[in-house]
């Protein structure tokens, strides 16, 4: 046997198991996968309608507006060259840095905790734009967006309580409670004046000592003064706040007569702003893919996405969505003819 025959003998077998070492070898990146979408015009698991509304009448149709997300690979879960290979070649998936879909020193439950936050604050902005929309005037204020799980307000404060007064003092700010609760270093009650459903209500929480600093177990975020009660029953385990635009336009159809879609099945993502603005969100080529087996057909792109989807030759109209408004007119415009001009990318 020649001396090149034996080092290739050799060099043969060291070479798959470096190759397979280097394919397992977890690299920097995660992904983003198709998730489910969901009617926000439709009914729950529970067969309960989706959009509930208390001192104002309620217009249900056959339409759908369908929020998208997406699935991320979990914290933690770094891809290896393998994985990312996989996921790459897939038009419907991503390969994403992994600092942009798990922020550095953010664990699980505190992503889930964020989530859940953002999703809460998303619906009411979306029911305060849609009101908006309406012609009423929405004042804001500042709520509840989350009880922390065995926190010092857990059976104290409900979500969405609106806090007026801390220790008899007006606030307006997440800031002005914070600084007012911190004052309780001694862990002396802290007393509240809150609204909940349209009642006041006077709520003394004793704070507990975390990371030393007096905290009473809430996320604060903006809130509104509705002039009727709406009530959007989403999964609980779906968080963050792309879904706003979405929510806004099936709020606005469900307190119009007739259907916005005509019927037909829409989709769509954007995070929606106190103002009406659509801010951009991730996962936009995935979410567009799970709409269209969703068998939606015409999709709002938020504008600051619009480079995200250049290229892309979906079987479902794209429309750019800048504004609630913009997006509601064109909306109008599709179902009075599919084939009108439209905002688009």
């Amino acid at each position: 046997m020649s001396q090149r025959l034996i080092a290739v003998c050799i060099a043969a077998p060291l070479v798959l198991i470096l190759g397979g070492i280097a394919a397992s070898v977890p690299l920097p990146y995660a992904s983003y996968s198709p998730g489910p979408t969901f009617n926000v015009l439709g009914k729950d698991g529970d067969n309960a309608e989706v959009i509930q509304v208390y001192g104002h009448k309620a217009y249900y149709d056959k339409g759908q507006i369908r929020f998208t997300t997406v699935v991320a690979s979990a914290n933690g879960d770094k891809l290896s060259l393998g994985e990312a290979l996989s996921r790459w070649v897939d038009p419907d998936k991503a390969v994403v840095p992994y600092d942009v879909v798990h922020p550095k020193d953010q664990s699980a439950a505190q992503e889930k905790a964020e989530g859940a936050v953002q999703m809460t604050t998303s619906q009411d902005v979306a029911k305060a734009v849609a009101l908006n929309e309406l012609g009423y005037d929405v004042p804001e204020a500042i709520q509840v967006a989350l009880v922390v799980d065995k926190g010092a307000a857990e059976g104290k404060l409900l979500l969405r309580d609106i806090i007026k007064e801390v220790d008899g003092e007006p606030v307006t700010s997440s800031e002005q409670v914070v600084k007012a609760v911190r004052k309780h270093d001694d862990g002396s009650l802290v007393e509240l004046r809150i609204v909940r459903d349209k009642r006041e209500l006077t709520v003394r929480i004793k704070p507990k000592i975390e990371d030393g600093q007096p905290k009473i177990g809430v996320s604060l975020g903006v809130g509104y003064e509705f002039p009727f009660q709406i009530n959007l029953r989403v999964d609980p385990t779906v968080g963050g706040p792309s879904a706003g635009l979405m929510f806004s336009l099936a709020i606005y159809d469900t307190l119009t007569p007739g259907s916005l879609t005509g019927g037909a099945t829409v989709a769509g993502t954007g995070e929606l702003a106190p103002d009406g603005q659509v801010g951009p969100i991730g996962g936009i080529q995935q979410k567009i893919a799970g709409a269209q087996a969703a068998g939606a057909k015409l999709f709002f792109v938020p504008k600051d996405n619009c480079s995200d989807v250049q290229g892309l030759d979906p079987d479902l109209r794209l429309v750019k969505a800048t504004t609630m408004t913009e997006a509601r007119k064109a909306l109008e415009t599709w179902v009075g003819d599919h084939d009108a001009p439209l905002p688009h990318c």
